[in-house]
């Protein structure tokens, strides 16, 4: 929705950005500015920098930046709208909503309300005589009163409208029952509860919120868990459950377990950094969210085979994060003379915490589990067996990316096998060859302080963005340095221009570059402050960015004017350039034939 301007100028005026970004993480000022270690990924030296004169940060490890709208969008997970309300309550501002955002807004709280009142219900349920069979069932999985408050459990009874029956009777209309997922409709129109005669958990997002509910059965009946549906405040793959409480612990990780009640027992036994996804496989939207509270991850599945599978699955996705991860194992347990699976709760019940905590500790990295379950597939006492794990280990070291890793599991690979270290990694060069070595901000990379080490890459605009979103390729390099200066010292000091625009939009080469400058023109037009946080609505958080990347560039100060006027006449050159060729059938279509061509097309 679009924001009054002023209620903008003035949101973003009280949300000074070292204050907002100094209350996530902390900050060292260094030389006018600040730096810090980014939280939107793993690092050890600081890559993350302030500029409080710009009001804006930028991250040389992930690539992000932007003003203090896109940060709490980025760290908070919100959307732009979201993001603004999030910061105006920080603010203590009154959002002026437009009547169908306002609508949108009393919506979500009024499900929330409602979540909350029925997170009140199901616990008293809990503690009268229809909670009796819920409570013997904690009883029996060991689970102490204390911990069940400590979650909010409840109890939902062993009936078809008591839910229904009391929020309608609290004010609540069936219309918001049935937006909160709380109740369901059949075939003939009648609402029911959605949950009955279970256990109840409440679903508390990081802000304290009552998002939804998860529950089980009390016997062996099916479903054996039930969880809310996606609803307007609540969306499964972005919620991991016991997070609000994970976020707070003293420990170096955090564990990801599959079921809910593995969490609880976890976090009865002393392991408060557990928590488990919401009934889906790991989602890239979690993992982000995990980001933003650990360094190292911990994956803590059941030890079958789909709990394996689970496991292979989270690592390929984890690999391109910043996280470190690794990998705890459960041993199967012996029952009656035969060999079962055991989850988290099943271990901490049978061995006790002491020996969950060596597991922990001796918990090994994810890309060692990894390979030693590709050596598992394979009879490596064969030379068909040796052979084919060789082609198979050749492609999986190939795709770790870092040289060094790649380095030690090769030898590990060797070991395992058999086979020479030298034929292993003649095969992963010829897999790697041709490829680009990228610039690795990941554990064991380049740990130069990135503001002791601007790189030629990070300054030069040819090489930025290159494998990045087309849009933001720049196809006239000359033109699109000078069009990087002219939104810098727009964003430095705005009187510096005339009274009129210098350039249309059109006469930008890069088409973001030239919807920026029009958005921060208008702000100067109509006498607003000029900041980079007047993009955040109409640009992707790629795209600021990438704007966020050039701004936080040192400008000097000395001779401005004179830059300004070398910028517009760059920028003015090579508009009348492009011009000229478009009007020059020849001239089209060579530069159409050399675009082809460079873009990777068959050229005639």
């Amino acid at each position: 929705m679009a924001f009054p301007p002023r209620f903008m100028d003035e949101l973003v005026a009280r949300s000074d950005i070292v204050d907002v970004i100094g209350s996530y993480v902390a900050l060292k000022p260094r030389g006018g500015s600040y730096w810090a270690c980014c939280p939107f990924h793993n690092e050890k030296t600081p890559s993350f920098h302030v500029v409080p004169d710009k009001q804006l940060y930028y991250c040389f490890g992930c690539k992000k930046g932007g003003g203090v709208i896109s940060f709490i969008m980025e760290e908070e997970n919100l959307p732009y709208p979201d993001a603004v309300r999030f910061l105006a309550k920080r603010a203590g501002m009154e959002v002026p909503e437009e009547e169908g955002d306002r609508e949108a807004g009393k919506r979500r709280a009024r499900i929330l309300e409602l979540n909350r009142e029925a997170a009140r219900f199901y616990y008293q349920m809990l503690q009268s005589e229809d909670g009796r069979a819920v409570r013997d069932y904690l009883a029996r999985r060991r689970i102490r009163r204390a911990t069940a408050v400590k979650f909010g459990m409840g109890a939902s009874a062993d009936t078809w409208d008591s839910l229904l029956t009391e929020m309608i009777r609290r004010g609540y209309s069936k219309q918001d029952l049935l937006d909160a997922g709380l109740v369901v409709q059949n075939q003939e129109g009648r609402l029911r509860d959605k949950f009955r005669n279970r256990l109840m958990l409440p679903v508390i997002d990081t802000r304290g919120d009552v998002v939804a509910f998860g529950s089980r059965v009390l016997d062996k009946s099916e479903p054996k868990y039930m969880n809310s549906s996606d609803t307007p405040v609540y969306s499964k793959r972005r919620t991991l459950y016991g997070l609000n409480l994970a976020r707070k612990t003293k420990r170096p990780n955090i564990i990801l377990c599959e079921g809910n009640l593995d969490i609880v027992t976890l976090h009865q036994a002393g392991f408060d950094n557990a928590v488990a996804s919401m009934g889906t496989a790991l989602t890239p939207e979690q993992v982000r969210l995990l980001s933003r509270f650990t360094k190292e991850l911990v994956l803590c599945y059941d030890n079958d085979s789909a709990g394996k599978t689970a496991t292979e699955k989270a690592l390929d996705l984890l690999r391109p994060s910043e996280l470190s991860v690794r990998v705890l194992q459960l041993p199967r347990r012996m029952v009656d003379g035969e060999l079962v699976k055991q989850d988290a709760d099943d271990f901490i019940k049978y061995q006790g915490p002491a020996a969950f905590e060596r597991l922990l500790s001796g918990s090994e990295k994810g890309t060692e589990f990894q390979l030693d379950e590709l050596a598992a597939k394979y009879d490596l006492k064969s030379d068909e067996g040796r052979a084919a794990y060789g082609s198979a280990v050749s492609r999986f070291i190939a795709s770790l990316g870092d040289s060094t890793e790649q380095e030690v599991y090769l030898h590990r690979a060797a070991e395992l096998s058999g086979i020479p270290a030298e034929a292993i990694a003649l095969d992963v060069r010829r897999l790697t060859q041709g490829r680009q070595p990228g610039k690795s901000h990941r554990k064991g990379g380049n740990n130069t302080p990135p503001e002791k080490d601007m790189s030629f890459q990070e300054l030069n605009p040819t090489r930025q963005f290159r494998s990045g979103n087309r849009e933001l390729r720049y196809d006239n390099i000359r033109s699109a340095q000078a069009e990087e200066g002219l939104i810098r010292i727009l964003l430095m000091d705005d009187t510096l221009f005339p009274s009129s625009p210098p350039l249309s939009e059109d006469q930008f080469s890069s088409p973001l570059l030239g919807k920026a400058f029009q958005i921060l023109w208008k702000c100067r037009e109509e006498g607003r402050p000029v900041s980079l946080s007047a993009l955040d609505e109409a640009c992707s958080p790629e795209e600021v960015s990438h704007i966020a990347a050039f701004c936080q560039k040192p400008q000097s100060s000395r001779n401005l004017e004179r830059a300004l006027e070398d910028y517009i006449r760059v920028v003015q050159e090579e508009s009348g350039k492009r011009e000229a060729q478009a009007g020059d059938p020849l001239l089209a279509a060579v530069k159409k034939y050399q675009k082809f061509g460079r873009d990777g097309g068959r050229t005639p």
